[in-house]
């Protein structure tokens, strides 16, 4: 609908169109026909504080008169001052603004209503952005092949509303959420929803989950990782046969819950840091360019050529690296609502990444869960002194590069010993730190290479959840679309920049996996 200005341009506008003002009466007579200026309410409930004081309603008066034009005055004139009384929001409360169209807010005249007490984590600003478009439930892997699942929007801003109760518990299917955090990437109204699934986990598993139980157990095995990937390096090749023993792998699907299918990845015989200790560290000295290595559990213990290569490939970019000491970077622990786990780690690494970063290095990550977790988890989740500055100098390792050096003018005069070709999967991890186009455009004009993107489906793995009997069938559902693109892709070549991933590429379809610095450090490094 379209006003009408009042005016006539011939005579100065001077005279008021009649049939104008007939259309504004009758409008004003329709209910339910917004009008600016007309049916705008300021939307805040305040509690009975008195009549106010003559300058209030002066103003509340003078407010009416240029909103309704002129009404408010009138009425005024002709009742004595009238108006004054009857500037209220509904049922007969005075209105904190000063009248019922004012645009000014006095804060001394109302007192705000706390609809949900704060909790460690308030999240109401978050929850009362969802609009519930569903863009995050259409976007959920699980959700798509398990009908039992609620998806991310009630495991999200709705279930955070419920547990502001205190009689409201968390619905246990919070557990098959697999913190894929696409979710984060596909609301477009920014609600922090893996924020949500992450405290809504944590309190779960904290007050409802039982402690004993195989499933509790279970879950706080893959969660750290970390310690039983450091006692099985101390014999590894012992660790990898005794695993992926047959009966060995019955055992511990019948008893833990752990797939028999699923085949464990073997244990480097030296591991990155026994590498890096016996190199003698870095081998570069370059105060004015340092990054600080973040290599993760995976790295460190199962493929240290990760590491070698990202040490290799920016040394010859002239970087001095450091290693500091560290601990798991959280992720799994995150997926399985160990939050306790993850603090005590978190501390750790923030405590020695920020005296790095004091140091004048960037923190450098080649897992993107990791990255992902110092980036976004760490600061959501914890406040932990420096984890700011953790979370603001953390890149992923090709991401870096690609931002500080001329890595397309180097790979333009370098290329591989031989054509090489593969099947490019970006993690959803990747994808959340807008990363999933990273590899595919780095290699895409490389003489030699050919670099195909499989498509934006999930591997289906999602850490640990595809390490979960009861959850294998339906990772491999999920990973379906991947494996099939992968199999009609020119090269039998797998590449992705996170570990879980790999281990789910090479489980469904065979193919041997590399990470894009493995390329990068075959290409670059004499």
């Amino acid at each position: 609908m379209t006003r009408e200005t009042g005016t006539d341009d011939t005579d100065g506008g001077s005279d008021i169109d009649e049939s104008t003002e007939s259309e504004a009466a009758e409008r004003r007579a329709q209910p339910n026909v917004p009008e600016i200026g007309r049916d705008e309410q300021p939307s805040i409930f305040v509690p009975d504080d008195g009549e106010g004081t003559d300058a209030e309603a002066d103003a509340r008066t003078e407010t009416r008169t240029a909103t309704d034009g002129g009404r408010a005055a009138d009425d005024a004139a002709t009742n004595g001052g009238r108006a004054a009384d009857d500037a209220a929001t509904d049922g007969g409360v005075e209105s904190a603004t000063g009248g019922s169209d004012s645009r000014e807010l006095d804060p001394q005249t109302y007192d705000p209503i706390d609809v949900f007490p704060e909790g460690e984590l308030d999240l109401r600003d978050g929850a009362d952005s969802c609009y519930k478009c569903t863009s995050c439930d259409t976007s959920c892997p699980v959700a798509e092949v398990d009908d039992e699942f609620p998806g991310p929007k009630f495991q999200g801003p709705e279930q955070w509303r419920l547990k502001r109760k205190d009689d409201a518990d968390i619905d246990e299917s919070i557990s098959s959420c697999s913190n894929c955090m696409r979710c984060d990437d596909a609301c477009p109204s920014g609600v922090p929803l893996s924020q949500m699934h992450n405290e809504a986990r944590g309190q779960f598993v904290e007050e409802q989950m039982e402690k004993l139980s195989v499933e509790y157990v279970r879950n706080r095995i893959l969660a750290n990782y970390r310690t039983s990937a450091r006692l099985a390096s101390m014999v590894p090749r012992l660790s990898s046969f005794a695993m992926n023993f047959g009966p060995a792998r019955w055992v511990m699907d019948k008893t833990l819950g752990i797939p028999k299918e699923r085949e464990f990845p073997e244990f480097a015989t030296t591991t990155f840091r026994e590498w890096w200790r016996d190199r003698g560290g870095a081998q570069v000295s370059n105060p004015d360019k340092r990054v600080a290595y973040f290599h993760g559990c995976y790295s460190n213990y199962n493929t240290p050529e990760v590491g070698k290569a990202m040490v290799r490939v920016y040394e010859q970019f002239g970087y001095e690296v450091m290693v500091p000491p560290q601990k798991c970077s959280g992720t799994p622990m995150f997926a399985n609502g160990m939050l306790k786990d993850a603090r005590r780690h978190a501390v750790t690494n923030v405590e020695n990444l920020v005296e790095a970063i004091g140091d004048g290095a960037d923190v450098i990550a080649s897992c993107t869960s990791c990255s992902m977790s110092l980036r976004q988890e760490y600061p959501e989740l914890f406040d932990i002194h420096g984890i700011e500055d953790v979370s603001d100098h953390t890149f992923e390792a090709l991401e870096y590069l690609r931002i500080h050096e001329d890595l397309t003018g180097a790979l333009e005069e370098a290329s591989p010993d031989d054509e090489r070709s593969y099947a490019y999967h970006a993690p959803c991890h990747a994808r959340n730190q807008g990363l999933s186009r990273q590899a595919v455009e780095t290699f895409r004009d490389v003489d030699g290479v050919t670099m195909e993107d499989v498509g934006d489906s999930c591997s289906g793995i999602s850490g640990t959840y595809g390490w979960k009997s009861e959850k294998y069938e339906k990772s491999m559902e999920i990973g379906e679309e991947m494996f099939h693109h992968m199999e009609d892709a020119e090269g039998e070549v797998g590449m992705t920049e996170c570990p879980t991933c790999a281990m789910q590429m090479e489980h469904g379809t065979g193919y041997e996996i590399e990470h894009p610095l493995q390329l990068l450090e075959d290409t670059l490094v004499a």
